[in-house]
């Protein structure tokens, strides 16, 4: 696994690096090929610690972040976390039935073996769009009582999305295309 340490208002020492790669290297028995893992370190506050890994394996992402007082104390946390969410995934792709044996379009849903079945689709809500400025976008969010604000930015003509970011603070999605 190749693995990239990235710090934000934090300095880790070359023990720390050595446990994050060698804890890390217990999620190697569930990849076949190369897989790149993100290490992000940071300092929240004056006595928090948030350590966030990002797994990309075979095109698929694989991510687990926590917070508290030691960082030596977050990897020992954030590990299983990732490691519960590689072998679930790694468990639904085994047991899919190959494609080739998938039924056809035409056929009803109840075709598709219970193990196929994923999720579906509860809801759907169709909503007026506004263009605004990332702040108005937060106050309205704020203001709906909601996590997530899809908006036009008034700033570059893009459809983006503000969300609340666990540490209280926002954080602004806006897509490349």
């Amino acid at each position: 696994m190749i693995i990239e340490l990235v710090s934000k208002n934090y300095n880790e020492g070359n023990r720390l690096v050595n446990v994050i790669e060698k804890k890390l290297s217990r999620l190697d028995k569930y990849f076949s090929g190369d897989a790149e893992a993100l290490v992000k370190l940071s300092t929240v506050g004056t006595e928090k610690y948030t350590m966030e890994i990002t797994v990309r394996f075979g095109g698929y992402i694989a991510r687990a972040e926590v917070t508290s007082q030691n960082m030596y104390d977050n990897i020992d946390l954030v590990l299983p976390k990732l490691e519960k969410q590689i072998a679930k995934f790694r468990d639904r792709m085994n047991s899919k039935v190959p494609k080739k044996a998938l039924p056809l379009k035409t056929e009803s849903a109840e075709a598709v073996p219970a193990a196929e079945k994923m999720g579906n689709v509860v809801k759907e809500k169709n909503f007026n769009i506004s263009i605004v400025t990332v702040e108005e976008a937060i106050a309205e969010m704020e203001l709906l009582d909601h996590d997530f604000y899809v908006f036009v930015n008034a700033e570059n003509n893009k459809v983006s999305v503000v969300y609340t970011r666990h540490d209280g603070d926002y954080g602004l999605i806006t897509p490349e295309y």
